[in-house]
């Protein structure tokens, strides 16, 4: 995948992973949800594992190891999860279809387009205007379809 300078993920074991409890991982994990669900802190583009180990007091180790065994990602894979899938909410609002690209991306904690786009298409195999192109692409098709009720 060359477009958007996507690499495959390369699978390396990480030792330190089998050697942090299950309840520090069960701590951890509830930390982090509160942090990425409650607080959306994912939205900061400067939200790294290092800010988030500190807050929850921890190391940035387990938070890797915490994220790796709930998740099966990395701590980056999953907080531009969370960017991904709300940009998608904004970009499926008929209220924000004046929002440019570089807007919905800050507004969703990525630091830049380039970036933004990349998760994006990682994600979904298109470009985040591609993808809210065919959304109302299909909405309109739809509508038009559609057969008015009868009351």
């Amino acid at each position: 995948m060359a477009k958007y300078n996507i690499r495959p993920r390369k699978e390396k074991p990480a030792n330190y992973r089998m050697a942090v409890s299950t309840e520090v991982i069960n701590v951890i994990y509830e930390q982090l949800m509160r942090k990425m669900i409650v607080e959306k802190k994912y939205r900061d583009p400067h939200y790294t594992a290092a800010r988030l180990a500190e807050e929850i007091g921890t190391n940035t180790r387990y938070i890797s190891a915490a994220v790796s065994l709930r998740f099966q990602q990395t701590y980056t894979e999953l907080v531009n999860g969370y960017r991904v899938r709300e940009a998608v909410a904004l970009l499926t609002d008929r209220r924000n279809r004046g929002l440019t690209m570089a807007e919905v991306a800050s507004t969703v904690g990525f630091a830049n387009r380039q970036s933004f786009y990349a998760a994006f298409y990682r994600t979904f195999g298109k470009t985040p205007k591609e993808y809210q192109d065919n959304f109302f692409a299909k909405s309109q098709e739809l509508r038009r379809t559609r057969k008015p009720r009868n009351s």
